[in-house]
């Protein structure tokens, strides 16, 4: 496994190389301290994930997250941020960020994230998944109307929506999706469009949230068939 650490601390980025080994024996790292090192590294292999901070000298915040996942669009991106603002976690999710982890997670709670990425999925802290960390759609309130709403409109959703949606819900840019399932960009948006007006959300953290709801976790994607059997 290939992991570009992105962090301005070297003290941090010494501690994640210490904890990273228990999800793969052969790891290789690239470290950065700043968005500009991280660009300029010619990696040998491609990067599997990218661990970075938010809040960065130079060019940091959401211009970073978007540079970086332009750079390396294959890999899997985590921000890993003192900053638990959900209202920065939703942007980061919307960019494309497969996982958001707030430094004052334990050892556990990092390596359990980073399996749910390396095995699909998408991470949000506990916190951000609650209705005040992300908007629900205003169609519905409580969280069982919620469930409810979604459960009875994911099953109109054709394979190709679904599957879409999915990817989407994996934290995959429209551009990896596309490639994948061999698409045009412009359908990819069109199937989201789709999907997320079915669903009764704006955009791809409403999807996770509504997702969780329905009892997707975050690593477990379903097939489109145990919906269409519902």
């Amino acid at each position: 496994m290939h992991i570009l650490l992105i962090d301005d601390h070297d003290l941090f980025r010494e501690g994640l190389k210490f904890l990273l080994p228990v999800l793969d024996e052969k790891v290789a790292y690239y470290e950065a301290g700043s968005l500009d090192e991280a660009l300029k590294i010619q990696p040998d292999q491609p990067i599997d994930l990218i661990l970075m901070d938010y809040y960065m000298p130079g060019v940091g915040g959401m211009s970073a997250l978007r540079a970086c996942r332009d750079a390396y669009e294959s890999a899997n991106l985590v921000v890993v941020s003192g900053e638990e603002d959900p209202r920065v976690i939703r942007e980061s999710i919307e960019l494309g960020a497969s996982a958001y982890i707030p430094k004052s997670s334990s050892r556990d709670e990092l390596c359990n994230a980073l399996r749910v990425v390396l095995g699909g999925g998408t991470y949000l802290p506990k916190h951000a998944l609650r209705p005040q960390g992300i908007s629900q759609p205003s169609a519905v309130r409580s969280s069982g109307a919620m469930q409810r709403y979604a459960d009875s409109n994911m099953a109109n959703l054709s394979r190709r929506q679904f599957e879409v949606l999915m990817k989407a819900v994996q934290g995959k840019s429209n551009k990896v999706i596309a490639r994948e399932l061999e698409i045009s960009d412009h359908t990819v948006k069109a199937h989201l469009s789709v999907a997320f007006r079915t669903l009764g959300v704006q955009n791809r953290t409403e999807a996770v949230y509504a997702a969780a709801q329905l009892g997707i976790q975050p690593g477990h994607i379903v097939q489109y068939e145990e919906i269409a059997s519902q």
